[in-house]
């Protein structure tokens, strides 16, 4: 285990004597987080009941880092070499680095702890932190959401993530239920007779993303013996919260001893994923829901270009999308406009603003295709399927089981490849008819993006976008103005500039085909990029989507 610290610990002899006792006798790391700042000290030094690190001025981090750092070295004799905290912003990090150089590993961002977070407090948790990675990554100079492309943007720590958490059931609701913290798995009342099957469910989908990581697999349990509180917590009685912990690392415990473990510190685990990942090497979870006894799969994939995640219920449908690429600076704290949201801006985020047609007027941010036929309509996402996961070294080919679509008078078979180059920022789509009741018939393909920026589920202002399409002959350009307006030619490209997120966004195909644009309007603020191809059996339609900063 690491023993984190805190700043009260510090002045707690005995808390210090037992660090120092565990790690002479179990080889536990000593390091030091940045929760848990709140005592009668740290009052009475800066005035005042705020406990986040990042939301403090930077001068002010600035202090408490050097107050914090300096007093574990009165009671330890060295610098740690782990930190932490819900979210640490970048210029923290870098400070940290550059001041206290033996630190190489930390707790750095709250899996997708914004919006949904928020209102399962009642309103009354104000930190947001969307869109970073779900695992261990290396942050970047310039926002620690976003990984390090190259050795000049590396922050020099390895981040991990504060706890582990369901990649399905977390992102469709309050992730503070579905975690590798016991106590989350209580507060979310997942379990019967006092036993915790889900949390071992949860350890184990985690231990099989080995699979999709060229063998490595990432687990933590992040806790505090304040949870264990004998006044009880939650519904839940003192001999519960006991027992749970010790059922959860007793799980580890059985998985250590089979073989299908290894535990590290932080600090060790840091070297270790140093030696094992390169800067562009993606990270990818195929994720299957354990908690509802549904089929439901999603995908996702991040590197230093996107965070991604594509729901095969959906027909492979992407439903969140950050572009990373853009590598926004984006301080937070009470010096800056962003006092509280530490979140990271996303193109499509389906749960935020809609998805798929939801409503009699509008559309929601999606990526998918819709395929027309005399007359009538239909969208994959409307299809429901299932996937494997394919590594071809430069790239990872997401499979999906084919999906069959009934016309009134024909049924087409619809085979779908998703592929993600390394280093590329694009995400490619093949979808290809691999059986027809009417060989000859004509079916309209239609591969659109539908995208908007934010970070909350609130509309943003959408007029400084600037939508075009562009082939050799002809450009078409309009300034976003809620018009409703679309334009359309043949290839090669539809690009949408959004200067608020510094990302140019296009899309283009191969062959023959429309490529076009289509503006949105008040109630539905949205834009949507797409290409338009007819095939008949046996002919495919290949989409490149790809991601680029613009200043």
């Amino acid at each position: 285990t690491t023993i984190q610290m805190t700043y009260a610990s510090l002045f707690n002899d005995q808390a210090v004597q037992l660090a120092k006792e565990h790690h002479r006798l179990y080889g536990d790391e000593i390091a030091l987080t940045l929760l848990g700042l709140p005592c009668e000290q740290f009052r009475n030094k800066y005035k005042t009941k705020d406990f986040c690190i990042w939301m403090f001025t930077m001068e002010d981090k600035k202090s408490i880092v050097d107050d914090v750092f300096g007093l574990f070295y009165e009671k330890f004799g060295f610098y740690p070499q782990s930190t932490g905290s819900y979210y640490m912003d970048a210029d923290l990090i870098n400070y940290i680095k550059a001041k206290y150089p033996s630190v190489k590993c930390a707790i750095a961002t709250c899996w997708e702890e914004g919006p949904k977070a928020y209102h399962t407090t009642n309103n009354s948790w104000y930190t947001f932190m969307d869109g970073g990675p779900w695992n261990p990554w290396i942050p970047s100079k310039v926002n620690t959401h976003v990984p390090a492309q190259t050795k000049e943007e590396d922050s020099g720590i390895v981040a991990i993530p504060h706890l582990s958490r369901d990649l399905n059931a977390c992102f469709d609701g309050n992730g503070s239920n579905f975690g590798t913290h016991p106590q989350n798995v209580l507060r979310g009342m997942i379990y019967q007779d006092n036993e915790l099957p889900y949390l071992y469910n949860l350890i184990d989908q985690y231990h099989h993303l080995g699979k999709y990581n060229r063998g490595y697999a990432y687990n933590m349990m992040f806790v505090g013996p304040g949870w264990m509180n004998k006044m009880g917590r939650w519904e839940a009685p003192y001999e519960l919260l006991k027992k749970s912990y010790e059922d959860g690392v007793g799980y580890y415990g059985q998985l250590k001893k089979q073989g299908l473990l290894v535990d590290m510190t932080m600090s060790e685990f840091a070297d270790y994923y140093r030696s094992k990942k390169t800067y562009t090497e993606p990270e990818v979870a195929l994720w299957t829901d354990i908690l509802y006894g549904s089929d439901k799969q999603y995908f996702w994939y991040l590197d230093p270009f996107f965070r991604t995640c594509v729901d095969l219920n959906q027909g492979g449908a992407l439903i969140d999308l950050r572009p990373y690429v853009a590598k926004l600076y984006l301080p937070v704290g009470i010096d800056t406009p962003r006092v509280s949201d530490a979140s990271y801006p996303y193109l499509i985020q389906a749960n935020y603003r809609a998805g798929y047609f939801t409503h009699y007027a509008g559309e929601g941010t999606l990526k998918s295709t819709k395929v027309s036929y005399m007359g009538e309509e239909i969208d994959l996402a409307l299809c429901r399927t299932k996937g494997k996961h394919i590594d071809q070294g430069d790239h990872r080919i997401l499979r999906l089981d084919p999906v069959e679509v009934e016309f009134n008078d024909l049924t087409i078979e619809i085979a779908t490849d998703i592929l993600f180059f390394e280093n590329s920022g694009e995400i490619i789509y093949k979808r290809k008819i691999t059986k027809s009741t009417k060989p000859d018939a004509v079916v309209e393909f239609n591969d659109y993006i539908t995208a908007t920026y934010g970070k909350t589920e609130y509309p943003e202002d959408m007029k400084s976008i600037v939508l075009e399409l562009k082939n050799a002959a002809i450009t078409e350009q309009i300034k976003y103005e809620y018009k409703n307006r679309e334009e359309s030619i043949e290839g090669v490209m539809a690009i949408a500039f959004v200067p608020p997120v510094d990302t140019k966004v296009s899309i283009h195909g191969d062959g023959a085909y429309q490529a076009y644009f289509k503006e949105g309007y008040a109630f539905s603020p949205m834009f949507t990029l797409g290409i338009k191809k007819h095939l008949k059996l046996n002919e495919e339609v290949t989409s490149w989507l790809k991601l680029e900063k613009v200043a």
